[in-house]
């Protein structure tokens, strides 16, 4: 059976083609700069090749016109017909507090994802323009949203309001509802099989590093507290987020004359890591100008390891303790160094870690922590768009023989 997985953004739409008995990935690719100068299509087979196309495309549904094309191309292409998608599946990422588990698309949940166009502004709208793309050009076949929501939404009262008058909750909808869910909804799932257990046995803090940073308390298969909130600004130090803030700031910013969309821009795209550095967003540069000496570089790298070793200490008090902690995103999966300064903080907890294994296991799961570690450390690479695909046969009530 084969499953398309969508994630639609602003300016893009990104796809993978599975086959589902077997989970593997017949074609994946891009459609970047959708309505702006010089799209471009960028489509990989399951055998390497690659096509690398600019086109005129000025729209979503144009996008996955595009994308259809390529899939039924008799030389790169892995389709003869298009009826051959039996189900599609789109990441959605703000399902408010409606979401709490993925939809098949129906006009209820199409308003759902309008209604919450206020909390995510920039993606909702390429969300369900996404979907009614694919209405058109996959007549009859079932769409599922999946919402980057929705795992999180087993948090209890205490941990996703805000303490604001609660009229703001009640009319306006404003509470933590934290994203990156997919992950973390992945990781947990394949942290518990990598141990030899089950999501409801454990209890975990997954911590997904990348670019754009969170964590999750996962109790027993639930998450009890998150670090994103009504936004994904909340929380960690990231690339360019600044995270937790003091709130006064944005009065003063206003008062130095700055308007509500620069006050935005700078707090999520001028800040985090590039900010204090001054030089970049990503941490491999910030680690490479931290080992050449760059004093911003290394308070930059710091701040990120001191906001997350909190996180893992508030979280690791919630949970009464944690069975394992599971590193992912690009930060997490790859970076050996950065792990290393978290888990040198956490010996007050008993924790601890193999530095050969934290060496080892980059980019691939494995288990890195020291034999007489009080907690387990995990490297689990995430993988949103296989969780998409088992999510939207799970809604579908469709089971496969592997």
């Amino acid at each position: 059976m084969k499953v398309l997985v969508l994630n639609a953004g602003s300016s893009s739409v990104k796809f993978t083609l599975y086959e589902m008995e077997n989970e593997k990935v017949l074609a994946k690719g891009l459609v970047e700069r959708v309505g702006l100068e010089n799209p471009q299509l960028i489509y990989k087979h399951c055998d390497g090749r690659e096509v690398r196309e600019t086109l005129n495309i000025k729209n979503h549904s144009e996008a996955i016109q595009r994308i259809c094309n390529k899939l039924l191309d008799p030389e790169i292409g892995v389709l003869t017909s298009l009826s051959e998608v039996q189900a599609i599946g789109h990441r959605v990422l703000h399902g408010g507090k409606k979401a709490t588990k993925p939809a098949k698309v129906n006009a209820e949940v199409k308003n759902i994802i309008l209604e919450c166009f206020p909390l995510g502004p920039l993606h909702n709208p390429a969300n369900l323009a996404g979907i009614e793309a694919c209405e058109k050009n996959f007549p009859g076949v079932p769409n599922v949203a999946v919402f980057d929501t929705a795992f999180h939404q087993t948090m209890p009262p205490e941990a996703y309001l805000y303490a604001l008058p609660y009229e703001l909750y009640e009319k306006h909808d404003i509470r933590r509802y934290g994203f990156h869910g997919t992950s973390h909804n992945f990781v947990t799932n394949a942290t518990a099989e990598f141990l030899g257990h089950k999501p409801e046995d454990l209890k975990l803090i997954t911590c997904h590093l990348g670019n754009g940073c969170s964590m999750a308390a996962v109790k027993y298969g639930k998450v009890i507290d998150t670090t994103m909130g009504v936004t994904p600004l909340e929380g960690l130090v990231m690339g360019g987020r600044c995270g937790d803030i003091d709130p006064a700031i944005v009065v003063r910013l206003f008062e130095m004359g700055m308007s509500a969309s620069e006050v935005d821009t700078l707090m999520n795209k001028k800040s985090g890591l590039l900010g204090v550095s001054g030089i970049s967003s990503d941490m491999r540069d910030i680690l490479k100008a931290s080992a050449e000496g760059n004093e911003r570089a290394i308070l930059a790298k710091r701040m990120f390891v001191l906001r997350a070793v909190k996180y893992i200490g508030a979280f690791f008090t919630l949970l009464h303790g944690a069975d394992a902690i599971a590193f992912t995103g690009g930060v997490g999966e790859y970076s050996a160094p950065i792990r290393h300064e978290i888990v040198a903080e956490l010996d007050g907890l008993g924790i601890y870690m193999d530095e050969a294994k934290n060496k080892e296991f980059c980019g691939k799961r494995g288990l890195i922590s020291a034999k007489n570690s009080q907690c387990q450390l995990v490297v689990m690479p995430t993988d949103e768009e296989l969780m998409i695909a088992r999510s939207t046969l799970q809604t579908l009530g469709i089971k496969l023989q592997k």
